[in-house]
């Protein structure tokens, strides 16, 4: 692990340290069946031979599958109160721009989920407002795949089927999104460790990402997505991730079930 952490440091500039050691063994294990390596010290060998299998080492550890509309009650929450509330906070400030960011995004299946939700329940607000939809991955290749918004019918099978007849247009066995709707979407590459590429943001959707990563570093990135936040601004975890330690300070809870805070006034940074 030691000799492999080196190596992805160095040469990529990827730090496996902070993820969780289980996580990280049952990804390299992969990798080692996939190369029909026998030991950990044939695949170190096999790291510092061969720099495509250094990719593919990098893109096992960071892609991770998602589905559109994922926890439909999650989308349902935002459809009916967090949206609003947002959208009547930047009246009431007389801001004429919001910004939505979806964070480790994947193939881009959950801030098109979010831009699906704008566009149809959300088009007078759209005139009104100016509204940036920002999603980031830390893998350049994803990132790309995300822009095609071409997905197998099993990333669809969470979405409601109406959406998916009036969004998707088949291609062969799979199906594109509209480009009206990926052209909502900025995908940009970030890392979440980066606070520097952080964008100030009036909503953060933030699931399935802190699970990868032992309780320090939580609170680490917690800390970083409170900062970028704008008060009142609110915050989406996963259904198995919840607030650590110092950060409980920071938000209070909107919805406990959907994982949802908002950003206290009296935050402390």
């Amino acid at each position: 692990m030691t000799r492999i952490r080196l190596t992805l440091c160095e040469r990529r500039n990827f730090d496996i340290g902070r993820y969780k050691d289980k996580y990280i063994k049952r990804r390299i294990a992969l990798r080692l069946r996939a190369n029909r390596v026998g030991s950990a010290g044939e695949y170190c060998e096999l790291l510092q031979r061969s720099e495509v299998e250094l990719d593919l080492l990098v893109k096992a550890l960071t892609i991770h599958v998602s589905q559109f509309f994922r926890n439909l009650p999650t989308f349902e929450k935002l459809r009916q109160e967090v949206l609003p509330l947002l959208f009547n906070n930047a009246a009431h400030q007389r801001r004429e721009t919001l910004t939505f960011w979806s964070v480790g995004c994947a193939s881009g299946e959950e801030p098109y989920s979010l831009a699906m939700l704008l566009s149809t329940w959300f088009a007078g607000e759209l005139a009104r407002f100016k509204v940036s939809v920002v999603a980031t991955d830390v893998n350049p290749d994803i990132l790309e795949a995300a822009r095609r918004g071409v997905y197998d019918s099993e990333r669809l099978r969470e979405a409601p089927a109406d959406l998916v007849a009036h969004m998707f247009t088949p291609v062969g066995e799979r199906y594109q999104l509209r480009p009206e709707i990926r052209q909502m979407v900025d995908f940009r590459q970030g890392d979440i460790f980066d606070e520097a590429s952080f964008t100030e943001s009036d909503l953060i959707l933030c699931r399935n990402l802190l699970i990868y990563f032992d309780r320090p570093v939580q609170e680490q990135i917690i800390h970083g997505l409170a900062t970028a936040l704008r008060t009142d601004g609110i915050l989406v975890l996963g259904k198995a991730e919840s607030l650590v330690g110092g950060t409980r300070r920071r938000f209070t809870t909107v919805c406990p079930i959907e994982r949802i805070y908002q950003k206290s006034r009296l935050s402390l940074s």
